[in-house]
């Protein structure tokens, strides 16, 4: 759910109170709500099932150009293009080693949702089989080294890539291995957005569970069913986690901003360079002493773009972001939607789900996000475990689309996208419990056949 009315937000800045207001300006009436959904996935060469290049016949720029034919727009970076976008803020955009990512529009509902969804997927098929390549929704590369992954002609990727290794020991396997799903979602008001980040944030790990997607590293099993959520516990300590200020008397807007002026910088953005300032401090460069830009301030736009360089597990910019789920099959994506959806866009839900998690201590966030990415659904919590507190959640989410009362052409409400996660919680199986199933027997230790398989 891109916000591309940042652009021209060149004014300097020097008082943090207006880092404050570009904050404030998210809020909107609950009647102009949207749904934003973003996913990633996984592209390879269909004859050796390695990740793309990003030149090449059947690279990732081929793939970008032949897309222009839906009537994407490219969005360069010198030479290279690096992005496709269209008029109604959606955009395909590429991460550091090609993972391909749909930034879709702001949505009136689910079905909406996942008609752009089907149709992207369409798009790309299309060229697919033109271009001799695939593409996979998993949440981490299942077989390939990331030595063994290329990187795309970035800037910004490339002072993430030296920066990244200082801070935590798997910042380059998040950039290089993982693919997610995410959802953006509106809010009305600081106590709603409050409301709504606690609510997130506590209930994270039951969709990291739910979306377990991500068992394999190199070619073998790792131990973990969503390792792309294992990576995030050990990237960089300094902008992800579970936030335990969001739950402290007094969190709003200015507490959120003050936690992201202490978040170290990667760079500033100046007249199409991406300018390393990595390690710096946004306090400094609001004060003018920037020593990446001496004697300059910031502008808003700096501003946005430092709010992108934080990863917790819930993030706000003007809206929340859901961040803790692996990437999946189409199904799954519309259905990650709808959960987030139900749960946080009808006042009754979110009640219900406050009254579940208000009394979640600091060491049982923790202790769920550090112990989900292992056992997902049979992760243990107090007297019951993840599993049978993930279907009390669903029925949740079902209540609050059920109170939306939005229908398609012939009368579905949006409760029959959840499907695909009550299945999963029912059956007691997450996806990556599927696919090692398949791993140990019909695919006989070879995580090959989950490209033919698990493609789109």
């Amino acid at each position: 759910m891109s916000h591309k009315d940042i652009t021209g937000f060149g004014a300097p800045i020097t008082d943090k109170r207006d880092l404050v207001e570009f904050l404030e300006q998210g809020c909107k009436p609950p009647e102009d709500w949207r749904i934003g959904t973003e996913h990633e996935k996984f592209a390879y060469r269909l004859d050796d099932l390695r990740p793309l290049e990003y030149g090449g016949p059947c690279g990732v720029r081929a793939l970008l150009e032949g897309l222009t034919r839906f009537g994407w727009q490219p969005a360069m970076e010198g030479e290279n293009i690096i992005a496709l976008v269209k008029p109604n803020h959606s955009s395909i955009t590429l991460e550091p080693a090609g993972q391909v990512e749909l930034s879709g529009a702001p949505l009136d509902n689910i079905h909406q949702t996942c008609d752009e969804v089907g149709t992207h997927l369409r798009q790309v098929k299309a060229l697919a089989g033109e271009l001799g390549i695939g593409f996979l929704g998993l949440g981490y590369n299942p077989k390939w080294p990331t030595t063994e992954i290329p990187w795309m002609p970035k800037a910004r990727y490339a002072i993430m890539r030296d920066y990244m290794p200082k801070k935590g020991t798997m910042g380059l396997e998040m950039m290089q291995g993982t693919c997610t799903v995410q959802v953006n979602l509106d809010f009305s008001s600081e106590f709603v957005m409050v409301q709504m980040f606690r609510i997130a944030l506590a209930l994270q790990p039951i969709a990291t569970a739910i979306w377990a997607n991500s068992p394999f590293k190199e070619g073998q099993p790792s131990g973990y069913l969503s390792y792309r959520s294992h990576i995030w516990t050990d990237t960089d300590p300094d902008r992800c986690g579970t936030l335990p200020m969001v739950f402290e008397d007094g969190f709003g807007f200015e507490r959120y901003v003050d936690w992201v002026l202490d978040v170290p910088m990667y760079f500033v953005y100046r007249e199409g360079k991406y300018i390393d300032a990595s390690g710096q401090s946004f306090r400094d460069f609001l004060n003018g002493k920037l020593p990446a830009l001496p004697g300059q301030a910031p502008t808003l736009t700096d501003w946005a773009d430092h709010l992108t360089t934080v990863f917790p597990e819930v993030r706000l910019k003007r809206y929340l972001e859901m961040r803790g789920a692996d990437g999946g099959p189409w199904k799954r994506l519309c259905a990650l939607s709808a959960f987030w959806t139900g749960l946080l866009y009808d006042q009754a839900a979110r009640e219900a789900a406050w009254e579940m998690i208000k009394d979640w201590t600091a060491e049982e966030h923790e202790t769920l996000r550090r112990e989900v990415p292992r056992l997902a659904l049979n992760t243990p919590f107090r007297d019951t475990s993840v599993g049978d507190m993930a279907l009390d959640v669903l029925e949740i989410s079902h209540m609050g689309l059920c109170h939306r009362k939005c229908l398609d052409g012939v009368g579905r409400d949006e409760t029959h996208f959840l499907s695909p996660a009550f299945n999963t919680v029912e059956a007691g199986m997450t996806p990556a419990e599927e696919i090692l199933a398949a791993f140990d027997r019909r695919w006989e230790g070879s995580v090959d056949p989950v490209f033919r398989e698990y493609a789109y």
